[in-house]
Parts: structure tokens; sequence; C-alpha cells
């Protein structure tokens, strides 16, 4: 999936709306919400990201977003701004489902 980039120009904002958004803050901090529903924004700290001359965004090492409680985790790439996902991603409850409920 194709991610889409979106930069924040005030203190205090997120830069990820929807799934497979990517950007940086004012403070130079990169955050991502991987690419399927139900997973929160996650700041990307503890990752190298590089930025490439078209403005989308390779991290590494992979992405692991586990969802406490819900028994679902992501687990993927984010590379030239292109979102893979890997094979062992789980999910208990689907993500969806619990987005609809809320």
């Amino acid at each position: 999936m194709q991610g889409r980039r979106l930069n924040c120009h005030e203190p205090g904002c997120i830069p990820c709306e929807e799934p497979g958004d990517y950007g940086q803050d004012v403070d130079g901090n990169w955050w991502a919400k991987v690419p399927r529903p139900g997973f929160p924004t996650g700041i990307l700290s503890d990752h190298q990201v590089t930025e490439h001359e078209n403005g989308t965004i390779t991290v590494s090492p992979s992405i692991l977003m586990d969802v406490p409680g819900k028994g679902y985790r992501w687990h993927g790439y984010l590379e030239r701004g292109e979102w893979r996902e890997l094979s062992d991603s789980v999910y208990g409850r689907s993500a969806e489902e619990d987005t609809r409920r809320g």
C-alpha cells in the first residue's frame, strides 16, 4: 500500500490521520500509522528514518505495532513510502471490528 506523507506546522500536532499516513512534526520527530484500521499512531524514535528526494521515507528496522489487550499485532516495513506487511502479523478479533465497536 502506498502511504501518504503529512507534516505538521504547529506545536503539538501529530501528522497522521488515516491508516498508512506518516510524517514529521515541528520538532523533527517522525510518526506513522500502520496501514490497518484499529491501530494507534506511533512515534518512530527507535528507528532510523531516511528521507528520499521525492519526500517519501524508509524506516529501519521493521515496524512492530502491538495493541495491548486486543490480541493483534502489525509487523512490516515502510520503504520509500510503500507499506509492506510481514506474514507474522496477528489479528485476534479483527481490527476493523474493534474500530466499528469503538
